[in-house]
């Protein structure tokens, strides 16, 4: 028996409501810290698709947030940027 490659789905660009979660330390100014990484690589963003929520226990916070991505650069250089700080945990 083999055990057949999945191959990831296939994104079809520009993709509208490309959904992204950002997670790190539940500090006063991690929202706009990621919004204003966000901003660099995606010039119209959309304030109104951000959603914020505080782990169990609150020293953690994801921001919650859809783009209309325009391409695999853009996606890479996004996530590059984020996790490039240490207040970032996780991009998913």
């Amino acid at each position: 028996m083999t055990v057949k490659q999945q191959e990831p789905p296939k994104i079809e660009f520009p993709c509208p409501d490309y959904p992204i979660k950002v997670v790190g330390r539940n500090d006063d100014d991690f929202r706009e810290f990621v919004i204003d990484i966000v901003q660099v690589h995606v010039p119209d963003f959309d304030f109104t698709s951000v959603t914020i929520q505080d782990s169990r226990n609150g020293t953690f916070q994801s921001v919650r947030f859809t783009i209309t991505a325009q391409g695999v650069e853009q996606l890479a250089a996004l996530h590059e940027a984020l996790i490039a700080s240490d207040r970032v945990k996780m991009v998913i």
